[in-house]
C-alpha cells in the first residue's frame, strides 16, 4: 500500500506540533485550577501568581497557533472554542471567587456580586460584537483578574469595593470602547511599553503580597485609567481640536 501524504512522518510531526499548541492552551485551565486551590486557602498572592502564568500562556499560544497554522492542520479541533473556555476560567470564574471571598465587599452582597460577575462574563464571551473592527473591546472586557488584582491592591472599604464591582458589571454592557493594548494600532509601541511596565509592577506587587510603596500603587492606577479611558479621552480631545 502506498502511504498517503497525510500519513507520512512529516505530516504526523506537523499535526503533533499543532496539537501541542492546543495542549498548551488547555494547560491554562490547569493553571486556573491551581489558582483556585490557592484562593480557597486564602493564599491570594499565590493565586495571582498562577493566574499570571495562565496569562503568559494566553499571550504565547496565539502567535504559536498562527505560526504553525493550527487551524488548517487540525480543522476538527476548534482553537477559538478552546481559547474561550480557558479564558473564561482564568479571566472570569476564578477571579469571581476571589472577588466574592476577598472580604472587600459588603458580606451579604458578596455572593450576589460574584454571581453577577460570572453571569455578565458568560454573556460577554457569547457576544460576537465584543470587539470592534479596529480591535477595541466593546464594553468592559471582563478582565476580572485585573479587577480582582486592583481590589487587593487598593483594599477599599466594603461599600466602595462593592460599588466598584457593580460599576464594572454595568460597564460590561455599555457602548464604550476599551483599547486592546497589543492589537490596537494607534500608539501601539507606547501601549506595549505601558503594558510591560504595568506587568512588571503588578508582578512586584504580587511578590510583595501587595505591600508596595504608594508610588507603585499610584503608577498602577494611572496605567489602569489609561487603558480603560484612553480611547474616549483621545476622541474628546480630537473633537475639541477641530
Amino acid at each position: 500500500m502506498i502511504e498517503s501524504e497525510n500519513d507520512s512522518p512529516a505530516a504526523r510531526t506537523v499535526r503533533a506540533r499543532a496539537f501541542a499548541v492546543h495542549i498548551l492552551t488547555a494547560l491554562g485551565a490547569g493553571f486556573a485550577l491551581m489558582a483556585l486551590l490557592e484562593a480557597v486557602r486564602g493564599h491570594w498572592a499565590a493565586m495571582f501568581g498562577w493566574l499570571g502564568v495562565a496569562l503568559m500562556v494566553d499571550a504565547l499560544d496565539g502567535p504559536l497557533a498562527r505560526r504553525l497554522r493550527v487551524g488548517e492542520v487540525l480543522p476538527n479541533w476548534s482553537g477559538d472554542t478552546l481559547d474561550l473556555v480557558v479564558d473564561f476560567t482564568t479571566y472570569v470564574f476564578v477571579p469571581a471567587y476571589a472577588i466574592a471571598a476577598s472580604g472587600f465587599l459588603v458580606p451579604h452582597l458578596a455572593p450576589v456580586l460574584g454571581i453577577a460577575v460570572v453571569v455578565s462574563g458568560a454573556l460577554y464571551f457569547a457576544d460576537q460584537r465584543m470587539k470592534t473592527d479596529d480591535n477595541h473591546f466593546r464594553g468592559f472586557p471582563t478582565l476580572w483578574n485585573v479587577a480582582a488584582f486592583y481590589l487587593f491592591l487598593l483594599r477599599p472599604t466594603p461599600w466602595i469595593g462593592s460599588l466598584m464591582i457593580i460599576l464594572l458589571v454595568v460597564a460590561t454592557f455599555l457602548p464604550i470602547r476599551v483599547m486592546h493594548p497589543v492589537r490596537v494600532e494607534r500608539f501601539r509601541l507606547f501601549n506595549l511599553a505601558v503594558v510591560v511596565a504595568g506587568s512588571g509592577l503588578a508582578a512586584f506587587a504580587v511578590f510583595r503580597n501587595f505591600d508596595v510603596p504608594v508610588a507603585v500603587t499610584a503608577t498602577l492606577c494611572a496605567i489602569a485609567v489609561y487603558v480603560l479611558l484612553s480611547d474616549p479621552i483621545i476622541r474628546i480631545v480630537g473633537k475639541g481640536a477641530r
